[in-house]
């Protein structure tokens, strides 16, 4: 473990609590952070010896039969490798954390926690998922949508349209959610219709918050909102059903959300990395797709860039007043 990172590992309870991230799968990870075995084998990957290499794969909605699915993937990348790879299961925090304590070498993390990787662990994102449903291919749009019969309008500007939602009741994901909150309030900000996230209640007229994606689009469908924040993405199946997506149309598009990624960790050597790298990309190959795509439903993996890809993240959270 370097002196870098043993400094910052004390502060990880501090860091769940501030970040506000949900550990919702917390205690499955809480062996591999703990484990003094593991933290040898990431010190002997850090020497470029054999050793087992753990990679992080995050429990998300929709995700079923995720360990063996994960495990299949372990099994290609070992045998592409020639070295051992192991599978484990959590959620993005627990996987910072892991790659702060060097009990995890590579991680599939979303946007913010691919920052607070990078912040905490040094660890960078150097391959982006793409889903058919993202319209960026690997970028997609936060959107605002509203019931179908509403009196609001997709008008000229964005702010003549989002200033439409003053007083409204509004139903955002969670307060951690990229696209379900994060840029959304930043555009506010941006439009100076708020201050920041903290000043939400005084330009709506209430603030829900639906938990995930589908409860906050069900809840406009429901009234119990008259507008929802959420991905593109969840504007389908299985998020919601088509007889409730009929009643529903979109007001307004973000673009740009960056989508989830492979972050890798800063302790492990170039060339194993770059092995690694390419390895993941044989996953996009026709013979290997099937076992990319049973994860997230992603179709292929591609280089980015983490500064550039990460960049519109960064500019949402900072206009929203909330610290990565």
């Amino acid at each position: 473990m370097s002196v870098r990172k043993q400094g910052l590992l004390s502060a990880g309870t501090a860091f769940a609590v501030l970040t506000g991230l949900v550990a919702g799968s917390f205690g499955g990870l809480q062996a591999v952070a703990n484990s003094t075995q593991n933290q040898k084998n990431s010190t002997l990957l850090a020497q470029g010896q054999q050793k087992t290499l753990t990679v992080i794969f995050p429990s998300r909605s929709g995700t079923t039969d995720l360990q063996n699915k994960a495990n299949a993937v372990a099994a290609f990348l070992s045998k592409e490798l020639g070295t051992p790879v192991e599978a484990k299961i959590g959620d993005d925090t627990a996987a910072v954390e892991a790659l702060v304590g060097d009990s995890a070498d590579v991680a599939f993390l979303s946007s913010r926690p691919a920052l607070k990787a990078e912040q905490r662990a040094g660890a960078r994102l150097y391959l982006a998922e793409v889903r058919p449903t993202y319209s960026g291919r690997y970028t997609y749009n936060s959107i605002i949508v509203v019931p179908k019969d509403s009196a609001l309008k997709t008008l000229g500007t964005s702010k003549a349209t989002l200033e439409q939602l003053r007083g409204k009741k509004m139903a955002f994901t969670s307060p951690t959610s990229g696209s379900g909150f994060i840029f959304p309030v930043g555009d506010l900000v941006k439009q100076k219709l708020v201050r920041n996230r903290d000043s939400l209640g005084e330009f709506f007229g209430q603030v829900l918050y639906g938990g995930d994606y589908s409860k906050a689009l069900k809840a406009v469908v429901q009234g119990q909102a008259e507008a929802a924040a959420v991905s593109e993405y969840a504007f389908n199946a299985p998020y919601i059903s088509e007889a409730e997506k009929s009643q529903l149309r979109v007001l307004y598009k973000i673009p740009g959300v960056p989508a989830h990624g492979v972050a890798i960790d800063d302790d492990v050597p170039t060339a194993t990395r770059e092995r690694l790298i390419n390895a993941m990309l044989k996953l996009n190959e026709p013979k290997n797709n099937e076992l990319l795509r049973s994860l997230y439903n992603s179709t292929e993996l591609v280089k980015v860039d983490h500064t550039k890809h990460l960049a519109p993240i960064r500019e949402a959270l900072k206009n929203a007043g909330i610290e990565p």
